[in-house]
């Protein structure tokens, strides 16, 4: 018997006419092993197991109804990221089924899940964050605000190293070597884990350094298994950005030193004792819809255009940080930033009701995150009338 998956649009607001002939077309063209359409009081219902999503495309543009409702048939199922590969055909319905593993668990605990973090000192013990570092910006120096912080009391860390890409920051030295540079940043990444939350995550925007042969995600990684925090995940970002300074190629039509442009950056995740996070189900506020897309580790998001205007020359977008917020914390979480920068963590955690606490060296980005924050709650109050 055929499994199937079952997508459903509401359908009422087109024309019955139109809404029969997809149907009837559809459930003509594909086999209804592969997948069939019933219409149901309004509802139209998509009973998927397998499709070719590019003759499924062919098949809707040559039949003669509403575009909208093409439209609105094609996206419900090209937007569903679960899907299994074979050939030329999606399959939605046991397409993992094959990558079933007998006595998984067993297997699992003969071989030893992220065995490399699996005899961390971690406490369990989680504690609050003192009342005078919540939704703040604090203008000081990292390490030594960490320092005041107790143990376990901060849900989630999201940021990026202040690189030493020769870029114009406002007070970082960019003449320090590279075992200083790494130094300095692990001692703060140090303070960061011993503050997170057990079962927290520490997620860690970075770009290798690929005109210095640096690969800085693969030290920055090395360093948390090093450090016994568990493994999650890493995130594509693809930036789609093809402006390569890099122009000349290195060795133009020749093997000898090709330079290899890149287009994309990662987003490293890593978890503090546990995978799983606490939290309550009422605090998730990630839609099913973006559920479905986020977890598919490929981000496709523009980088942020408005850099001289906040006058930081190595920011990343809201929308990049929308996403990790949610899809990796909960409502009222505490999110830390310890390279704010130009606020665009903390602002955004204020935005989807976070709690946070950002801190930057430099009081020229700290005073721009103040104010981006004020903006919001000054928009928000004419919103509401106030």
């Amino acid at each position: 018997m055929t499994d199937y998956r079952d997508e459903t649009l509401d359908v009422s607001s087109f024309a019955i006419d139109d809404c029969e002939q997809l149907l009837k077309s559809f459930n003509i063209h594909f086999p209804s092993t592969d997948a069939y359409m019933d219409l149901v009081d309004g509802i139209l219902h998509i009973y998927l197991c397998q499709l070719d999503i590019s003759k499924f495309e062919e098949f809707l543009a040559l039949l003669e109804i509403d575009k909208a409702l093409k439209d609105a048939v094609f996206n419900v199922i090209n937007n569903i990221g679960s899907y299994g590969l074979r050939g030329s055909k999606r399959h939605f319905s046991g397409y993992n089924a094959e990558r079933k593993v007998s006595n998984r668990k067993v297997k699992e605990q003969n071989r030893g899940k992220h065995y490399y973090a699996n005899d961390n000192s971690f406490s369990k013990d989680n504690n609050s964050l003192p009342f005078e570092f919540e939704n703040k910006i604090v203008c000081a120096d990292s390490l030594e605000v960490l320092k005041k912080l107790p143990d376990n009391c901060v849900d989630i860390i999201f940021t990026s190293p202040p690189y030493n890409f020769g870029l114009e920051y406002d007070t970082h030295n960019d003449t320090a070597s590279w075992n200083s540079y790494y130094d300095m940043l692990f001692n703060i990444f140090n303070e960061c884990i011993r503050v997170l939350k057990y079962g927290g995550r520490f997620i860690v925007n970075v770009q290798p350094l690929y005109s210095d042969y640096i690969p800085s995600h693969h030290i920055i990684s090395n360093f948390f298994i090093e450090n016994k925090m568990i493994w999650k995940g890493e995130i594509l970002w693809e930036k789609n950005n093809y402006n390569c300074k890099m122009c000349s190629y290195g060795s133009w039509k020749s093997p000898a030193s090709p330079y290899l442009k890149y287009t994309w950056e990662f987003i490293e995740i890593y978890c503090k004792g546990n995978l799983k996070k606490a939290g309550k189900t009422v605090d998730a506020d990630i839609t099913a819809e973006e559920f479905k897309s986020w977890v598919v580790a490929k981000w496709s998001i523009a980088p942020e255009r408005h850099m001289k205007e906040f006058g930081h020359p190595a920011m990343f977008p809201e929308g990049l940080v929308e996403r990790v917020l949610k899809l990796f914390s909960f409502k009222n979480d505490l999110v830390l930033d310890p390279f704010n920068g130009a606020g665009t963590t903390t602002v955004v955690a204020k935005k989807t009701g976070r709690r946070y606490l950002g801190i930057d060296i430099s009081k020229e980005y700290c005073d721009t995150a103040e104010k981006r924050i004020k903006e919001f709650d000054n928009c928000q109050q004419m919103t509401l009338g106030f």
